[in-house]
């Protein structure tokens, strides 16, 4: 189906304004369908538009009391003639549930056959669960209704109420976007609470109420102290009624900000031990979703061009808010490892655009830019901001900025103006600096004969400041720390040149490449173990990350830094994060495979010996160990309690990543994947088999059928597969498959949509397939326009990523 293009949208909003919704929505049939009324009223200035229709059938067209031909229906969109001032349109469809994460999902529990269903909109999905003008600068309220099973529950944006057996009435909202409109409904289990006048509700499947009762009270407090910390930042309270979190199955993103009824994955819900970095994760998911509330719902984009209004906002809301006001601590550390790592891959690759793009994309290819730029790289960039103008300006001018557009939308001048109106000056070379280019400067710390200078190499013209620190560190770790503002390409640093370590950038201020001098990496596997500072240790892996990606630094000498270093880290996430870096960039990429995985498994085996039992590190560092051991025998062990490590639980989540490194190891097969699924039969149980299954060489060709052919797969399956299909210690076992990528992975978007594509594509592209000869191919899909967009976005990041490892390995053998 067509894309809406902005030009189409701003005729639209020219010529419509929508005064209400009011949906019905009828559940009741047991099948893949269900049945939807839209009845809309609107004023129009013209006498012709459309609206979005996306339905298995439609079944009525009425405007203003006259029935319409259904069959003038056209590739989604429905033709509206003969508009007046006035009007009414009232549209009757049967529509098909969902299995790609868009639409309505319908969802059933392989723990206890409950079905669950949940709306995710995104930005051309609406249509695909309810008829409207599906476009977020035409906001309106909504009023739905919603027939289901008698034992269901629903919930929506608007308060729910039961109104009679299987009948349920949700209040009235405040004007919203298309895009998150949400209904959930299902026998779902709930939890209620209140804070400040404010109604808070969970809810989940009945599978996972034990997971959701255990950890309650500690996603009410970060709700909570969130709710605390934005009101008073912001001049408006929270303003969308109730406040559910509702945890769903099959959800295809971390979470959405839909008002009054957040949808988050119900990943987020712990079956078994998880780090602190994971729950650290999940409460800033929470917050980021609540700065939503004011970033992207009360005030939302005229165009998805300036989405960063929304994502980096809530991105640079949630890493503030939950290192000030929740009980997790280290925010800006795991910032720096996990999201500005991803943001800055993502603003070197062949993709990157600006934060705020002049250029006006569709509404599909839109979707692609909710990347690493569009989140972490605009989350530093706002970081950045509030430390030049000082928060009182930041803030009143954001306040403002939510006053004047409550309810309505904006773009990126208006918000421009009112930070201009409350005091920040040079604001439009700013922009112009920061959010209308793309790319990194390059920082780098000279030890000269008299002391240190800074150096800024820029991509292009722009020449960006910076406000940031450089630190540098002796022999034992201590650091001197010192601030400065960077306006010109080279700027004397009051710093010893004998310090044994020099960081420019060191508490991750800004946004930069950092290169590090000779005799920084020459001291840094006696010094970095020193460094008290979990951010400057962050600082200084991402440099040596990414000098490694560029072919600067030799993968072995960054792989014998982590040996060295490793077992002196203290953060799960720097375990985590350097492992998954590790498995995806280096083993079996640009290093080979049996020798590397050696060397990360005798360090995390090492480190493992001394981790405080029953800890997050050692579950962490456990984690990474079974990922990477060859010990088949230890690993069988620990699935029958033998010689398990003290303090560690293995979980199921850890068996079932246990038996994935014995299927890749030759170890274990369909007969052991079959047992413990017969011991784990819910849905996360099936995941995991699928996953293994994948893993298998026995199972290869029947995982890349259901991957490219089979358009019933639920999203989590879906993605565990592809994860689980390449492995570099299997490649004679899935060479065949490495071709049939190039000439499959197009026909996908024949059997799904939406993000959905773009994610599996990244996925099950033969990463670990590096040779020349692919470029070529490569090239090719990336180029052939009659791709969708999300799957040549993903190729185009595979060709990059092919490049740069076939150039690593060019220059270090």
């Amino acid at each position: 189906m067509r894309a809406l293009t902005v030009e189409e949208a701003r005729q639209r909003a020219a010529d419509l304004t929508v005064g209400s919704y009011l949906v019905a929505f009828d559940l009741t049939d047991p099948g893949d369908t269900f049945e939807v009324t839209s009845r809309i009223t609107f004023t129009a200035v013209g006498e012709t538009s459309w609206v979005d229709v996306k339905p298995e059938r439609l079944l009525s067209v009425e405007l203003n009391g006259q029935a319409l031909d259904a069959t003038l229906l056209d590739d989604g969109r429905f033709p509206l003639t003969g508009l007046q001032a006035d009007n009414e349109l009232v549209i009757h469809t049967v529509q098909k549930y969902s299995v790609d994460g868009e639409g309505l999902v319908r969802s059933v529990d392989a723990a206890d056959g409950r079905v669950y269903t949940y709306g995710m909109s995104s930005l051309e999905s609406a249509p695909r669960y309810y008829p409207c003008f599906d476009q977020p600068d035409l906001k309106a309220p909504y009023t739905v209704t919603v027939k289901c099973p008698e034992e269901w529950v629903v919930l929506g944006n608007g308060a729910a109420t039961q109104v009679g057996p299987g009948e349920w009435a949700l209040a009235e909202t405040k004007p919203l976007s298309t895009y998150f409109v949400a209904i959930a409904a299902g026998p779902f289990h709930l939890i209620r609470s209140e804070y400040d006048g404010i109604p808070l509700g969970l809810a989940c499947r009945q599978s996972l109420k034990e997971s959701l009762e255990a950890d309650a009270e500690d996603l009410f407090r970060t709700t909570r102290d969130s709710l605390d910390a934005y009101h008073r930042m912001f001049a408006q309270r929270y303003m969308f009624g109730e406040y559910w979190q509702v945890f769903v199955p099959d959800f295809n993103l971390g979470a959405m900000e839909n008002p009054g009824c957040v949808t988050v994955s119900d990943d987020f819900l712990y079956r078994s031990q998880a780090t602190e970095a994971e729950r650290s994760t999940r409460s800033r998911v929470l917050v980021h979703e609540m700065a939503h509330m004011w970033f992207g719902d009360l005030v939302t984009m005229k165009w998805w061009n300036d989405m960063w209004l929304n994502e980096s906002f809530a991105e640079y809301m949630a890493h503030r808010v939950a290192e000030e006001a929740t009980a997790y601590k280290g925010n800006w550390t795991d910032f720096a490892f996990v999201r500005k790592w991803w943001g800055m891959q993502t603003d070197q690759s062949s993709s990157t655009h600006p934060v705020a793009p002049d250029s006006l994309k569709d509404a599909r290819q839109s979707l692609d830019d909710f990347d690493g730029i569009s989140y972490a790289k605009g989350a530093a960039v706002l970081k950045q901001l509030a430390r030049y103008l000082g928060d009182d300006v930041f803030l009143k001018g954001v306040n403002a900025h939510l006053a004047a557009h409550e309810y309505g939308n904006a773009d990126l001048a208006e918000f421009i103006a009112k930070l201009t109106d409350a005091g920040a000056s040079g604001l439009a070379n700013w922009s112009e600096q920061w959010l209308r280019t793309s790319g990194l400067d390059t920082l780098s710390a000279e030890r000269t004969a008299t002391g240190v200078v800074l150096h800024r190499q820029s991509p292009d013209e722009s020449r960006r400041p910076h406000t940031l620190t450089v630190g540098g560190y002796d022999a034992a770790g201590a650091p001197t720390i010192v601030e400065l503002v960077l306006d010109q390409d080279t700027v004397e640093v009051a710093l010893s040149n004998e310090l044994a370590v020099i960081v420019p950038d060191a508490q991750d201020d800004t946004w930069v490449k950092v290169r590090l001098d000779e005799t920084t990496l020459a001291n840094l596997p006696a010094v970095l173990p020193k460094i008290a500072d979990g951010t400057t240790r962050a600082v200084i892996w991402n440099a040596v990350r990414d000098a490694t990606r560029d072919g600067d630094l030799d993968p072995r000498q960054a792989l014998a830094l982590f040996a060295a270093t490793i077992g002196a880290e203290d953060s799960d996430v720097a375990v985590e994060s350097l492992v998954r870096w590790l498995l995806d960039r280096l083993l079996g990429r640009v290093l080979p495979y049996d020798e590397s995985r050696g060397v990360v498994a005798g360090a995390l085996e090492a480190k493992l010996a001394t981790a405080q039992p029953g800890s997050s590190l050692q579950l962490a560092t456990v984690r990474g160990f079974v990922a990477t051991t060859n010990d088949a025998e230890l690993l069988q062990d620990w699935l029958t309690a033998t010689r398990v490590p003290a303090g560690l639980v293995i979980g199921q989540d850890l068996r079932w990543a246990i038996l994935l490194r014995l299927v890749r190891l030759d170890a274990a097969d369909e007969p052991e994947i079959d047992a413990e699924h017969a011991r784990d039969q819910s849905s996360e149980g099936a995941v995991e088999a699928a996953r293994c299954r994948a893993a298998s060489a026995a199972g290869k060709e029947a995982a890349w059928s259901r991957i490219m052919t089979d358009p019933e797969i639920g999203v989590r399956e879906l993605l565990a597969i592809s994860e689980g299909f390449w492995h570099p210690g299997q490649a004679t076992i899935t060479a065949p498959y490495v071709q049939r990528f190039f000439t499959e992975i197009a026909g996908t978007a024949d059997i799904r949509a939406g993000m959905v594509l773009m994610l599996t594509a990244n996925r099950i592209a033969p990463k670990y397939a590096v040779d020349a000869d692919l470029i070529g191919p490569a090239e090719a899909l990336s180029g052939d326009a009659s791709v969708t967009s999300g799957i040549r976005r993903a190729v185009a990041n595979y060709l990059d990523d092919l490049r740069l490892a076939v150039e690593v390995r060019r220059r270090h053998g």
